[in-house]
């Protein structure tokens, strides 16, 4: 059970990847579970910095690379933000044992390089691919998004 949420969309500077991840942001409630792919630069961390606004968190949002999860609050009934960068890890197993899933009722949880383990966090997980433009002097990126599960098969 997959949706599309974002047909391959051109990303042409930081300042537009972090508006996506406002909007990204509306589509997310507590207990969502956003895997994010794509290579060392891709832009992982700023699209997670634009989600990070769109939900109200007010502190810096930086790559949690040496501290593997960080949990940012925010003001109001809106859900907080776990991010985590699961590049360190080995296995799932490592995923698991930072009990994610205790905040998870209460938090959209981002996870970059959680391709193939951070999936098993939830039921329904929206994972989002980014690229980078074919030469290294472009800044474009690319982004796409697909729907996991029941959550986004039922659209909300």
């Amino acid at each position: 059970m997959t949706t599309v949420v974002l047909e391959r969309t051109s990303v042409p500077t930081a300042d537009a990847m972090r508006d996506l991840g406002v909007t990204l942001s509306g589509l997310l409630t507590a207990g969502d579970v956003v895997v994010l792919d794509g290579d060392l630069g891709a832009g992982k961390t700023t699209l997670t910095q634009g989600i990070a606004r769109g939900l109200g968190v007010t502190d810096a949002v930086t790559s949690p690379t040496f501290v593997i999860a960080r949990a940012h609050a925010v003001a109001g009934d809106r859900p907080a933000l776990v991010h985590v960068d699961a590049y360190r890890l080995g296995s799932g197993v490592e995923l698991d044992d930072l009990d994610l899933d205790a905040d998870l009722d209460r938090s959209v949880v981002v996870v970059e390089w959680g391709t193939g383990f951070g999936e098993r966090l939830a039921t329904s997980v929206l994972a989002v691919r980014i690229e980078r433009a074919d030469t290294e002097t472009d800044e474009v990126r690319w982004v796409s998004a697909v729907g996991h599960g029941p959550r986004w098969v039922a659209g909300r």
